[in-house]
């Protein structure tokens, strides 16, 4: 009976409703992985508005002449905080050939280091309002992200995050392979169904 109880145990976090002809059977949500998702939304969002506050600030320095070299500083920021939202997906493409960008610290030093671009130079040309406090909330949000990012990269939270992930792949794979096995069964039982006299 031991050997039971240990293969049940990688389905305790499912949920099971069932119908007669066809079970379902649905993994709950991890509650780390989905404030995981959830923070990782809020970090592309404030890299976005980081984009879009960078791209403003460039463009005005291009056009008005005033200065080419903050246009120039502008247009890193913006390929930078481009790879903060490439490294939010976690494809294995990026972690591959960018290692750091798997550890949280590195991400978090990546967003810190976007965020001061964008908050460099605030005051310079006497810039609109609008584009200074959309460079504030824009620099200060990724800021807060990279600082968390970074506090828990140190505490190892990734990792955490990580094994979770593997887990819930697994129980992901176990209940399509439940499913699999209800099927087969059903279609079994339908093909005794017709050859019974």
């Amino acid at each position: 009976m031991a050997p039971d109880i240990e293969e049940a145990e990688p389905l305790a976090n499912t949920a099971t409703t069932s119908s007669p002809n066809n079970p379902i059977v649905k993994p709950k949500p991890d509650p780390v992985l989905a404030t995981c998702r959830c923070f990782s939304f809020v970090t592309v969002v404030a890299s976005l508005l980081c984009i879009i506050a960078n791209v403003f600030s460039a463009i005005r320095s291009f056009r008005n002449g005033l200065d080419i070299f903050d246009g120039i500083f502008r247009c890193y920021a913006v390929v930078i905080a481009v790879f903060v939202i490439v490294a939010e997906t976690e494809w294995s493409f990026v972690t591959k050939f960018w290692k750091v960008l798997e550890y949280w610290a590195g991400r978090g030093m990546l967003q810190i280091f976007v965020a001061v671009m964008t908050r460099a130079y605030p005051d310079t040309y006497s810039e609109r309002h609008e584009i200074l406090l959309l460079q504030d909330i824009a620099s200060y949000t990724l800021l807060a992200c990279g600082l968390i990012y970074v506090v828990s990269g140190v505490l190892c939270l990734g990792f955490l995050k990580r094994a979770r992930q593997n887990k819930e792949v697994s129980a992901q794979q176990a209940v399509k392979d439940l499913q699999e096995l209800e099927r087969r069964r059903a279609e079994l039982e339908a093909l005794l169904i017709v050859d019974t006299p």
